[in-house]
This record gives structure tokens, C-alpha cells and sequence, in this order.
């Protein structure tokens, strides 16, 4: 497995993935490899019966992913052949050919749309959509985590993804215990957790809450190593409210359960990733979601999910919650039993085996498409798009 930060997981979904199909597939008889980013700490030779590597990265935005990307897969040609390679992050699918030189055959998880993101520059956004092109072409499959990104790659590239979507744990009786170290109480905060971009839209979460008046505080997790204006116009917005509690980065996930299952609600703006599972996570922690409203976030949350796409109308659900708890509790429950029914990672791994299994004796779609070059025909629906807020500014300006 290539191309995360790696394991244990304490970053992202993509580690989580890792981290939760890995053991499964030890479980199952597999030799499993993980190459794992250097950090601060060292990382053990094995964990949970992966075998790890670890190897240095360049500190970029940029280029971090591909330098770890690019030393793992030489690392994997050097040494006895893998049955089969899992590239995640269709970023990387420029070192594919490499593997395939070696007869490793390749499956590329996709992610999501990162060419729509607007943290990346026009030569970012150029390279991520010759890093799509790339993985149609050379890869032997690829997997997509959300229906919208099968029908996207079928109608840009004319090419099959196998969808296998992330699962999530189900939490039940969980303590407070690090709950109380925040100050905080079980049921009594919002929360947000996200990455500082654009598209996960906490800005405009934050401009809509303050516009509200709710009771309940709003306690923000996340950060954004190389994005340092989208972070200040963040923390500008929320200073000037003392309901807002800004919380940084949490990486005890102990911690993070704690907050997951006792807010009240976890508001969501992620808008082009897939599925994403810090949604999963709410969902599986028995927490009503108020999600972005965007195709993929439907798909997950389906109809007990609540939708937003401005800061005025969050405003709106923020104070409905706190005015209707049995509500929220019955949604909540609701979403908690969709989470175990469809977010499974015993299904997860073995859909990964099963994908596996295929490739390993000669299925492939390589080349089977040419790739599109130049101007994508492809465009985000109106709801995917962001939307300018319409909040009262309450003193601040940007």
C-alpha cells in the first residue's frame, strides 16, 4: 500500500483505509506492505501484522506526496515483487508505470476531484488532471469511493471504476473522560472537523454559526500547514465570537471519538471528495449530521441527512437543533444503524481481496481508455460549487 502518510493512522482517511483494510487482510492469510512517511517519531518495522517502511519525504506542499511516492516505489522495485500494488491518490499514478515495468500490477484509489480544489494553482489543478489521465491509462483498476466519482470517470474517460467505499467503527458507551479535559460537556457543543481549504468550507461554517443564535458553542478541529490565509481569514471570523472555540489539530483518537459522539451536531462542508470519513465517523459515533449539500454528502447521509449550501441557511439548522434534541436523537440514531449497514470494514476488505485477487491473475483495464486531454467537459453541479456567503458580517470583513 503507497502513497499515505501511513500507519497507525492519525491523519486521514486514506490512513484509516490503510489502516483498517491492512489488518483485515492479515487476518485473512495476506502479507501485507505499508510505506509510511518519516516523522518526529519512528515507526515500528510491523503493526497489526503489517509490515511498515519507512521513508523521508520532502516538507512541501506540493511535493511531499510525490518525493514519499516516488521513494516507495523505487523501494518496491528494488525488492521481491508484490502481487499487487495499491496506489492511493491519483496524484501518484505518474510512478505507475514503474511498478508495471516490474510486473507489479497496479490499482489506483482515485480520491477525489482535487483539480476542482482551489488551494492548488493553475499549474496544481494542471497536474492533477494529467495525474487522472495518467491512471486511466496505466493503471490495472481503479477504485472510486463514491458513486460520483464512477459516473465522473465513466463520463470524462469512458472508463469502469470499481466502487469500494471507506466503512467506519460503530461507538456505543463511550466515556467523556477527555471530553471533560476540553472543558466541555456531553451533548452541549457543535462541532466541525476539517482540514482548513477552501471546498471544506469552515469559513463559511463559522460565518453561519456566528450569525445564529445559538446557545450550544461551536468547537472547530483542524489546521492547514500550507494554507496560512484561508487559516487567518478562519481565526479572524471566529475571534470575534466567543462562542466559537478553536481547537487546532487533535491527533489522540480517543479523544476524537469523544468529540465525534457527544456533540450535539457535527456540521460537515466537505464538498469534493467523495466520500469522506470524518463524515463516516460522525455517522458511526450516533451523531446528527448538517452536511454541505453536494452529491456525494446525499449519497452518504441519504434522507436523514440536513443540507446547507450558505452560511444564512446554517444559521437555520444550528438553532432548529438545539430547539428539537428529541429530533436530533432520532436522526441520530437513524444514521448510526445507515453507517453499520452500509459502512462496513469487514465488507471494505474483502471488496480490496476480492479486487486484488482479480488483478493479480491478469484483469486489467489498462489502456483500455486513452485518457481525455485539454479542457475537462465534465462540470460540478451548482450545489458542489462554493457559494458565496450571505451572513451578516458582524463587525468582520474580508
Amino acid at each position: 500500500m503507497i502513497g499515505t502518510r501511513g500507519v497507525p493512522a492519525a491523519y486521514g482517511g486514506f490512513e484509516t483505509a490503510v489502516e483498517e483494510i491492512g489488518r483485515r487482510l492479515v487476518d485473512r492469510g495476506h502479507d501485507v506492505t505499508v510505506y509510511c512517511r518519516r516523522t518526529t517519531q519512528p515507526v515500528p518495522k510491523e503493526y497489526l501484522g503489517m509490515k511498515l517502511v519507512e521513508l523521508p519525504a520532502l516538507r512541501h506542499k506540493i511535493l511531499e506526496t510525490l518525493s514519499h511516492t516516488g521513494l516507495s516505489v523505487l523501494h518496491a522495485t528494488l525488492h521481491r515483487p508484490a502481487d499487487v500494488a495499491f496506489v492511493f491518490n491519483a496524484a501518484n499514478a505518474p510512478f505507475v508505470p514503474l511498478l508495471r515495468l516490474r510486473g507489479i500490477p497496479s490499482v489506483v484509489h482515485v480520491d477525489g476531484l482535487e483539480w476542482k480544489r482551489d488551494k492548488w494553482g493553475g499549474a496544481g489543478r494542471r497536474y492533477y488532471r494529467w495525474a487522472e489521465e495518467v491512471s486511466v491509462r496505466e493503471a490495472d483498476a481503479l477504485i472510486a469511493d463514491a458513486q460520483g466519482i464512477v459516473d465522473y470517470y465513466r463520463d470524462e474517460f469512458s472508463i469502469p471504476t470499481e466502487l469500494i467505499s471507506y466503512g467506519t467503527r460503530i461507538l456505543h458507551d463511550t466515556p467523556t473522560d477527555r471530553l471533560a479535559e476540553l472543558g466541555l460537556r456531553p451533548g452541549g457543543y457543535h462541532l466541525v472537523v476539517a482540514r482548513f481549504e477552501p471546498e471544506n468550507h469552515v469559513d463559511i461554517i463559522v460565518e453561519g454559526y456566528r450569525a445564529s443564535d445559538a446557545r450550544l458553542p461551536l468547537v472547530v478541529v483542524g489546521s492547514a500547514p500550507y494554507a496560512a490565509g484561508h487559516t487567518n481569514r478562519i481565526s479572524d471570523l471566529a475571534t470575534s465570537d466567543s462562542r466559537i472555540r478553536m481547537l487546532g489539530s487533535v491527533w489522540d483518537q480517543n479523544q476524537l471519538d469523544q468529540l465525534y459522539t457527544h456533540a450535539a451536531t457535527y456540521v460537515h462542508g466537505h464538498s469534493v471528495g467523495g466520500t469522506n470519513p470524518s463524515l463516516l465517523r460522525a455517522m458511526g459515533a450516533g451523531t446528527k449530521v448538517i452536511a454541505w449539500d453536494v452529491v456525494f454528502n446525499r449519497e452518504v447521509l441519504g434522507s436523514d441527512g440536513a443540507y446547507f449550501s450558505r452560511a444564512d441557511s446554517l444559521s437555520g439548522l444550528i438553532e432548529d437543533s438545539e430547539l428539537n434534541p428529541e429530533q436530533v436523537a432520532a436522526v441520530a440514531a437513524a444514521l448510526q444503524q445507515r453507517a453499520e449497514q452500509l459502512y462496513n470494514w469487514d465488507s471494505v476488505a474483502a471488496s480490496y481481496e476480492r479486487l486484488a485477487r482479480r488483478v493479480a491473475v491478469g484483469y486489467s483495464t489498462h489502456h483500455q481508455s486513452s485518457g481525455r486531454a485539454g479542457v475537462s467537459t465534465w462540470s460540478l453541479p451548482d450545489s458542489m460549487k462554493r457559494q458565496p456567503s450571505t451572513a451578516p458580517s458582524r463587525g468582520i470583513t474580508s
